[in-house]
């Protein structure tokens, strides 16, 4: 199987080259799997890992936690708006900020939602940052590829952490079936 995407040339401020995955793309990750797509990522000065990329995300989210582990708090700008799941729970945010993303080299200011709850990931990168980046990615290769002034960079998905979250989530959720 080989995947190309190649966006029309109005479009290229960056590269010529043309993003395709193939089988060789998927070597080395566990299977079997249906892993959601996790990475690390730098932001500011910090390597976070739990990264989930998220196509429907409508918004870039932050935990809490994370802004106060890097003593950032007092950069979030104040703003409340109120997110809901696929589930129609309700997260109400708890500001926002701008904070510079490096992806092997790409830097971009990004605008993160901020909110103070269990969420697992660290981070999602939902739709305002992916076409920013003109990231495309593949769960099935586990892999992040985009443009660069040096051509075409990928960053691996991370199975392990996406598996983690995916154990968290099946233990709270029998553990709400024995709680009621």
């Amino acid at each position: 199987m080989k995947v190309s995407v190649t966006p029309s040339k109005k479009l290229r401020e960056v590269t010529e080259d043309d993003i395709t995955f193939t089988e060789k793309d998927a070597d080395g990750l566990m299977l079997p799997y249906n892993d959601a797509l996790a990475i690390s990522l730098n932001v500011v000065d910090f390597k976070i890992k739990r990264v989930l990329v998220d196509l429907g995300s409508s918004a870039n989210i932050i935990q809490w936690r994370v802004l106060e582990q890097a003593k950032l708090t007092e950069s979030i700008i104040s703003s409340t708006k109120l997110f809901a799941g696929f589930n129609l729970a309700s997260v109400t945010t708890q500001g926002e900020i701008l904070l510079p993303t490096n992806a092997d080299g790409v830097m971009k200011t990004t605008l993160f939602e901020v909110v103070d709850g269990d969420m697992g990931y660290n981070i999602i990168l939902g739709r305002p940052w992916l076409p920013e980046m003109k990231v495309v990615p593949s769960t099935y290769h586990q892999l992040l590829k985009f443009p660069t002034f040096e051509g075409v960079k990928q960053i691996r998905g991370y199975q392990p952490a996406s598996r983690e979250m995916d154990v968290i989530s099946v233990c709270s959720s029998k553990e709400k079936e024995h709680a009621a």
